[in-house]
This record gives C-alpha cells, sequence and structure tokens, in this order.
C-alpha cells in the first residue's frame, strides 16, 4: 500500500471537492459489511429487499457509473441482487463485468483443487468453520469458531506457500482466502475508471474490512472518496459508522435527493 495505515477520522471535514453531484461521481460499492451487515457464514446474509432497487435507480442517475466490488463471485452478487445485474468486481477484482461483457476465467489449477481439499477436512474436523468455494478463489471462514483463528490461519498460510506465486493469501474479518495473485479490488477500480462510463468522474469506494484497503488506496491516489465502514485502522480518509447508515444515503439519494459527496460524510 502507498499509505500508511492510520484510524480514520470519525467525523471528517468535506473535502475539496465536496461540490461533486450525482452526475460526476462513480459510485464503487463493496457488499459483506458495506451494504449488508457480516453474518456468521455467507449464506446467512440478510439483504434489504428495498436496496437492489435503490441501487438500480443510483445507477441510471449516475448513467450508469455504479459497480459492485466485492470477493464474492458476480453471479452470486446477481442472486442477491436481483432482477437487476450490475457493473460488478468479483472474487477480489479476478472478475469483472462491464455493461453485461464478462471476461472469460481460466479454469482453477490442481494446486488449488489440492488446496481445498485440505481446507474441507480441516472444515470437517472443527465444527464451526466453513470452506467457501468459489472455484478461482477459496475461502476458510472461522467467525462462528474464533477459538480457532491461530490454527486455522496457520493452514491458510501453509496452502499458500504449497500452491506458490500464482495465489496469494488475502485475509479478512474471520476469514482467510486464497485469491490469484494478479487480483485486487483497487485495480479492479484502476481499470473500470479507465472505460467510458466511469472516466472522468470522482471516485467514491465504500468498504469495511483489510480486504479493501487497496481499494481505498487506489480511490485515495485518484482524489477521490474512500469510506470505510466502520472501526479499524485503514487508509481510508472517512468513516461511516454501519452499513444501515449507508442505506439510509442510498435510499434517500435513490428516492430523489442528489448524491454529493457530503451526502456520504454527514451520515
Amino acid at each position: 500500500m502507498s499509505e500508511m495505515l492510520s484510524p480514520a477520522p470519525e467525523i471528517a471535514e468535506p473535502p475539496e471537492k465536496a461540490a461533486a453531484l450525482t452526475g460526476q461521481i462513480a459510485l464503487f460499492l463493496d457488499f459483506d459489511g458495506t451494504l449488508v451487515e457480516i453474518a456468521p457464514s455467507p449464506e446467512d446474509v440478510k439483504i434489504d429487499r428495498r436496496l437492489p432497487g435503490a441501487l438500480e435507480a443510483l445507477r441510471q442517475r449516475l448513467g450508469g457509473a455504479l459497480a459492485l466490488v466485492s470477493g464474492r463471485p458476480v453471479a452470486l452478487l446477481d442472486e442477491m441482487m436481483a432482477p437487476y445485474r450490475f457493473d460488478a468486481a468479483g472474487l477480489h477484482g479476478a472478475q469483472i463485468r462491464l455493461g453485461g461483457a464478462e471476461a472469460p476465467l481460466a479454469p482453477p489449477s490442481e494446486a488449488l483443487h489440492a488446496a481445498t481439499r485440505k481446507m474441507v477436512r480441516f472444515a470437517n474436523a472443527h465444527v464451526g468453520v466453513i470452506v467457501e468455494d468459489k472455484r478461482q478463489s477459496v475461502a476458510l471462514h472461522w467467525r462462528l469458531a474464533p477459538s480457532l483463528a491461530e490454527e486455522a490461519l496457520a493452514l491458510m498460510e501453509d496452502v499458500a506457500a504449497e500452491i506458490g506465486p500464482t495465489m496469494r493469501l488475502q485475509r479478512g474479518k474471520a476469514v482467510a482466502e486464497l485469491v490469484p495473485a494478479t487480483a485486487s479490488k483497487g485495480g479492479a477500480i484502476n481499470w473500470l475508471l479507465q472505460q467510458e462510463t466511469y472516466a472522468g468522474r470522482t471516485p467514491v469506494f465504500i468498504g469495511d474490512d483489510i480486504t479493501d484497503e487497496d481499494g481505498f488506496t487506489a480511490v485515495n491516489a485518484a482524489d477521490g472518496l474512500s469510506i470505510r465502514i466502520g472501526g479499524g485502522e485503514t487508509c481510508a480518509r472517512h468513516r461511516l459508522a454501519s452499513p444501515t447508515a449507508l442505506r439510509h444515503v442510498l435510499l434517500a439519494a435513490a428516492e430523489g435527493g442528489d448524491l454529493t459527496l457530503e451526502s456520504f460524510l454527514q451520515s
């Protein structure tokens, strides 16, 4: 990362570009812990059913410049947001869909299959540990078994070392994930900002976890607005208290309010 991690201010002064309006913003949104609350397991996530329609309304007002940037596969984001299909960077940037067109993905390697089998054996032997196989990446969750954090992380470090440089270990809140080494949320955001729909706009990225830090760094470098949901050290320059606070901003804007940079900072 290009910036030192530090606590973002709880109440932030608006940036110099504070007057940027809806039509000048490119909005990038993480999913888990940002649009929805973190759940005990990925399958337990509950979504406010007003949210997909609100995001669709905002996408129209943003001229299409709205994308989901998540560790989830794009197909699962589609399920959550049905009937709408948004631009999306899934699997921490390994998948990108723009304007309905998805880049093809290489099949997962045998080394990743072997790592997944080790993770499944570990999960089968420990109640509360969950393996989330996303094909191109695989995550080990221990939110339901916090006492196993050290052991679970050691396993993930071992399998990452066995696979080698083609994959990297991505840590998060009670989770560690093997992802393609070239993938990152920051890289995905930078790529999208070069595309016609997003180019020339002020980027806003909102996330909640260690996995979002390179996205914050990318947006900071582009003189945009980086916002972390909740506590923790971060290079994001601003905070919102919770996914509920963010949904309040998004729903209010979708119902006819203008979306400005101050909209996020005053919540």
